[in-house]
């Protein structure tokens, strides 16, 4: 932060006296190089001159960074985290996006949205298929007026490149440590001349896991598949159109994750079979509400006392359980067969923009989602072959063990339809949006016997529905003040679903259990000064609505299950959560504009906050979910990052963000009984990074004495705190700096890389959740007694050769 503030000092004077020496038009001078163009208000715009606080990556940095995913994204933006951990288990299977500390209240709900073309995708994990970013957008602050439904925190736009008329394209082959590999090809071209063009690509990647388990197997091993066509057309200067379709697959094997106990796992003979890890003891409560004493972790995670166990061996019981369709939300031939996870995402959409006349256009998006996961793991996460199974029988284990079925289906479709103005002083646009997802899933799995007592059990299906209403319009008052009026008036309808045997299902939904409606309007003000003619700064104020939940087991459950869920807070309708967010900015360039930078400062207070609320029934491992209005926080920091390219041969690129959380309210039984805590007043927010920074040094220059010949070398430094695991601030993991290395050489068309990722080998945990130690009489989840930390990828090493057609 003190280095971006001294290059504020220096480059604003700078500014400030091209300003009083330069008297030629704006339409004179020469436009700096290393612009990049962004699309944050549906309109492209230089992002030093778009009044949103926001990072974009180019396509020329997505590869030096080697950026496929989106905790790669995570990884390389400053007050971004990405939490993996959900049901036992961290891995590729849900991944929440966390920014500015806006940490949802599970991780199948959101506070920031993905987008590929401006088109919401369901899930992140659709940024795995994008086989040609042009550039990724990460933008932040709530972005209802122009991206519409859960972008409370934030939106990540991902932006295909146009394929030109011109034959072109790729082949990458990579190989590298712990079987990593990945084969990657792209062709792009014309069809029709310009006037129809193409590009279609095709990714295989895959690799061992960093760690290695008790049995010798790994822990983390992942494959992916993905393909996808770009057809644009162009068959008139006043039209264009673009299709877009991508599929993936993704199989993976045993999470690399496991627990740190806070008790000790013992056999009949008293021997230790996991060792607990407790450095403190909490002044809780039990069921009753009597005061017990909990032992448990406090401070800074220590590492596992014991190397990483699960079951992995797909036995009769695994297969039988597995092959069972009773219950599930996917044919068992769709689902994972063994530990692991298998995931299919389908996505399409489609663009036209229409020159109505030289100042106006018109625009239409549709898009389509389907995406099915299917995931099996060992939810005791333990070697617990010595612990006898007292429920053991005909279809049982004769040892004690706890293998879980997750499965989801997740489908949607969103149509968009606006006019776009822009002349003169005054750019505007207004349009409609209709998005419509529904899911649906399946849970199952324990200590009976699988696949003939026990099946999955089928949930039933959730539905949303938002219509909205949105405008923008930027009117200069002058050459360099302009101002912005930006709203959406969001209509939300939610909807849940119970499949009954014999009842009439209508839609395929089934019957309806709860609905409700809710109407916001979301206004955006923005002002933006021109302090010179590279220097702007800004000032906004946004609101944001995240759509109200449903806690449908009340519906369901006993009256005595109903009662303690009530009493521990759970509502059945759960109202949505709103934000006001003030803003302020500057953004520029300096030095012969071979610096640029962009420093912004936040407050977004944060009410009627909903919360996960966990009850547990009757000691006996069994578990109630639900939610509640029951936070209001206070969110505030500061974002900056700048790039300077210091000379032909080096450029200096670094970032950084403070992300400060203060709640106000918050009530949680379950961090209530472990920690005693009632009162979580100025306590901060779980599973975000309250530092964060990147850095970047590149060099790079013509290879002497040898024609069209390139070098290049780079060292990447990404650093993220530590982060708490809950709102009681007990535990909290370590910081985590990681360094990647990447150097190449090129001549024509052939280049040639290696690459160290995670140099220094840091072994810090990249995700924590709040867990339970299960054993056959559940003595242990009365509490969470136990945390489920995911595990960094080591120190690997590969090469990398890329042919240009």
């Amino acid at each position: 932060m003190a280095a971006i503030a001294i290059i504020l000092a220096i480059g604003l004077p700078t500014a400030a006296i091209a300003q009083d020496t330069q008297e030629e038009p704006k339409a004179e001078r020469a436009e700096p190089e290393n612009v990049i163009v962004v699309t944050a208000r549906k309109r492209k715009e230089d992002i030093l001159k778009t009044p949103v606080t926001m990072t974009a990556m180019t396509a020329d940095q997505i590869e030096k960074r080697s950026i496929v995913s989106i905790a790669d994204v995570a990884a390389n933006t400053p007050g971004f985290n990405v939490n993996n951990n959900s049901s036992g288990r961290a891995d590729r299977t849900i991944q929440g996006v966390i920014i500015r500390g806006f940490t949802p209240s599970t991780v199948v709900a959101t506070t920031t949205s993905t987008f590929i073309d401006g088109v919401p995708v369901s899930s992140p994990s659709a940024l795995n298929s994008v086989g040609a970013a042009e550039r990724i957008e990460v933008l932040r602050g709530p972005q209802s007026a122009y991206f519409g439904r859960n972008t409370f925190a934030g939106a990540i736009n991902v932006v295909n490149k146009v394929p030109t008329g011109e034959w072109g394209g790729s082949v990458t082959t990579m190989v590298g440590t712990r079987s990593n590999y990945r084969l990657r090809a792209d062709l792009e071209g014309p069809i029709a001349g310009e006037a129809l063009t193409f590009r279609a690509t095709f990714d295989r990647f895959g690799k061992d896991g960093s760690w290695v388990a008790k049995d010798g197997g790994t822990l983390g091993d992942q494959k992916s598949t993905s393909g996808s066509l770009l057809i644009a057309a162009k068959p008139a200067s006043w039209l264009r159109a673009k299709v877009y379709a991508s599929y993936s697959k993704d199989e993976d094997g045993v999470s690399a994750s496991t627990r740190i106990s806070a008790v000790d796992i013992r056999d009949p003979a008293g021997n230790i079979v996991y060792k607990g890890q407790s450095n403190c003891t909490l002044n809780g409560f039990d069921g009753a509400g009597a005061p017990v004493k909990n032992p448990f972790i406090c401070g800074t995670l220590p590492p596992p006392a014991d190397q990483l166990s699960t079951s992995r061996v797909t036995d009769s019981f695994v297969k039988k359980f597995l092959s069972s369709p009773q219950g599930r939300v996917l044919d068992p031939s769709q689902g994972v067969q063994g530990y692991g996870m298998v995931r299919r995402y389908f996505h399409l959409h489609g663009t036209v923009d229409v020159d109505l006349m030289p100042d106006v256009t018109a625009t239409v998006l549709a898009g389509y989602n389907n995406e099915s996961w299917s995931q099996f793991s060992d939810l005791d996460s333990f070697d617990s072959t010595a612990v006898p199974n007292p429920f053991g029988g005909p279809g049982s284990r004769s040892y004690f063990d706890f293998p879980y079925l997750s499965e989801r289906i997740s489908k949607d479709y969103s149509v968009e339809g606006r006019l776009s103005y822009d002349s003169g002083k005054f750019r505007g646009v207004a349009g409609a949006s209709l998005l419509d997802g529904r899911n649906r899933g399946s849970i199952g799995g324990g200590n009976g016997a699988l696949g003939t007592t026990v099946f999955a059990n089928g949930g039933g299906t959730d539905r949303a529905k938002t219509l909205g209403f949105f405008f923008g319009a930027t009117y200069d008052l002058t050459r360099a003040l302009s101002v912005s009026l930006e709203g959406r008036y969001q209509i939300d309808h939610t909807y849940a679903y119970n499949p009954r045997p014999g009842a009439p299902v209508p839609s395929g939904l089934g019957t309806l259990l709860v609905d409700s409606t809710y109407r916001n309007f979301l206004p955006r003000v923005i002002v933006n000064y021109d302090v010179t003619p590279n220097t702007m700064v800004y000032a906004s104020v946004a609101k944001g609505v995240n759509p109200g939940a449903f806690s449908t087991g009340l519906i369901t459950a006993t009256p005595e299950v109903r009662a303690l869920a009530l009493a521990a807070g759970v509502t059945l309708r759960v109202a949505p959560e709103k934000v006001t967010n003030y803003e302020v900015g500057i953004k520029g360039r300096a030095f012969d504009n071979t610096l640029t930078y962009s420093l912004a400062g936040y407050y977004a207070p944060w009410r009627d906050q909903i919360n996960s609320i966990v009850v547990v029934v009757g000691g006996a491992g069994a578990f109630f979910y639900g939610s509640a209005n029951t936070g209001s926080v206070d969110l505030y920091g500061v974002e900056a990052q700048t790039s300077w390219r210091a000379s032909d041969l080096v450029t200096f690129e670094l970032g950084g963000a403070v992300n400060l959380s203060h709640i106000n309210a918050f009530t949680n039984r379950s961090l209530t009984t472990l920690s005693g805590i009632t009162d979580f007043t100025g306590k901060e927010q779980p599973n975000s990074s309250k530092y964060s920074a990147v850095g970047a040094i590149q060099l790079g220059g013509d290879v002497r004495g040898v024609n069209d010949a390139k070098w290049f070398g780079r060292l990447d430094w990404n650093y993220k705190a530590g982060v708490w695991t809950d709102q009681a601030n007990i535990v909290r993991t370590p910081d985590r700096h990681v360094f990647n290395v990447r150097a190449g050489i090129s001549r024509g068309i052939v280049s040639v890389e290696a690459f160290v990722t995670n140099l220094l080998n840091d072994k810090k945990y990249v995700s924590v959740y709040d867990n339970f130690m299960f054993t056959p009489m559940f003595e242990y989840t009365g509490n969470y007694s136990a945390l489920l930390v995911g595990m960094p990828e080591l120190r690997a090493g590969g090469l990398q050769v890329k042919v240009k057609l």
